[in-house]
């Protein structure tokens, strides 16, 4: 049973992961919340343009091709033109768009195909620069109070793949997948930690700071989770991951998916199943333009702005799987 969620410091508690075999009569949840091997889908981000009084600017994060995922972009359709810019450190492309005053409310819609594969552990790219997964976001830091943490939950373990394993351990049963109150979804790992409560970012920003207080690069990705159960349908909101380094491969983790689903707790303590749609990587995301306020702290939803002050949009989420 987990603890009082009154309790608001970073107490260390033991636990044991799930076994993730189902008992005699139970339903299988391999079925209805991962999809193995690979998947395939056409997935819509739809965004409206309010008028606005003041000429404004539009950031959309662009999904690219990597080694799990083959995007096709079929389409951008606005009314104003846009360009393409790149962020200085992680590579994510991003759609900017300029937006005049006094303009009617319009659309901007990207379409995608997407063939996405799971992930186990891998190895890293040749060269890749390992160190600046050891860096600290601002929202990550590297402080004493999570390098003691993170000594005191790894004091068993021998190498980097066990202290990574007994990190996943602590942050499932230290906090709890919960969107009420004030403070969650920013990512702000000092804040996870007190309040032992958030969602996925929280989870991660948790996670990936006590890894890296040990010297164990981790690194932050965001996007979708494609729901497994429908083959098509309306997608409520973002989902984001994690991976950390050890034994010379990158390990997968979804530490918020395990404490929603505890049946799954040993899968995603090194896996990320097929059904997922990333959009960006990395934290702290610099672009030219940029927005007024700087770095962008992660970036999944359109942002825009207006006159130096952010504008509330209308945004929408679809998929269609494709067999």
């Amino acid at each position: 049973m987990k603890r009082n969620l009154q309790i608001t410091s970073c107490l260390l508690a033991p636990m044991l992961l799930t076994s993730g075999l189902k008992a005699a009569g139970e339903a299988d949840p391999m079925n209805s919340q991962i999809v193995r091997g690979s998947d395939s889908f056409g997935f819509r981000y739809s965004v409206t343009v309010p008028k606005l009084e003041k000429p404004g600017r539009l950031w959309i994060p662009l999904a690219a091709s990597d080694a799990d995922q083959e995007v096709e972009l079929l389409g951008v359709t606005t009314r104003d033109p846009w360009r393409r810019v790149e962020d200085k450190e992680f590579g994510n492309q991003i759609l900017v768009m300029d937006v005049p005053a006094g303009e009617a409310a319009a659309n901007v819609v990207v379409d995608y195909k997407v063939t996405r594969k799971e992930k186990p552990a891998y190895a890293a790219t040749p060269g890749e620069n390992l160190d600046a997964y050891l860096e600290e976001d601002s929202l990550v830091p590297k402080s004493e109070k999570f390098a003691g943490i993170a000594r005191r939950v790894t004091k068993d373990a021998s190498n980097n793949r066990e202290r990574g394993e007994a990190l996943y351990r602590h942050t499932l049963e230290h906090m709890a997948y919960d969107k009420s109150g004030t403070g969650w979804g920013r990512g702000d790992a000092a804040h996870a930690c007190d309040a032992r409560t958030g969602n996925c970012t929280d989870f991660h920003a948790y996670f990936i700071g006590l890894c890296r207080t040990l010297g164990i690069p981790a690194r932050f990705a965001i996007g979708f989770s494609i729901p497994a159960d429908t083959n098509e349908g309306e997608i409520g909101g973002y989902h984001c991951w994690a991976e950390y380094f050890a034994d010379g491969k990158w390990i997968p983790v979804d530490i918020s998916e395990a404490d929603k689903h505890p049946a799954l707790a040993d899968y995603y303590a090194g896996h990320h199943p097929a059904n997922r749609f990333q959009l960006t990587r990395g934290r702290d995301l610099v672009v030219d333009p940029a927005p007024s306020t700087g770095a962008m702290n992660y970036l999944v939803y359109p942002l825009l702005e207006s006159g130096g002050a952010d504008v509330p949009v209308e945004r929408s989420f679809t998929f269609k799987r494709l067999r």
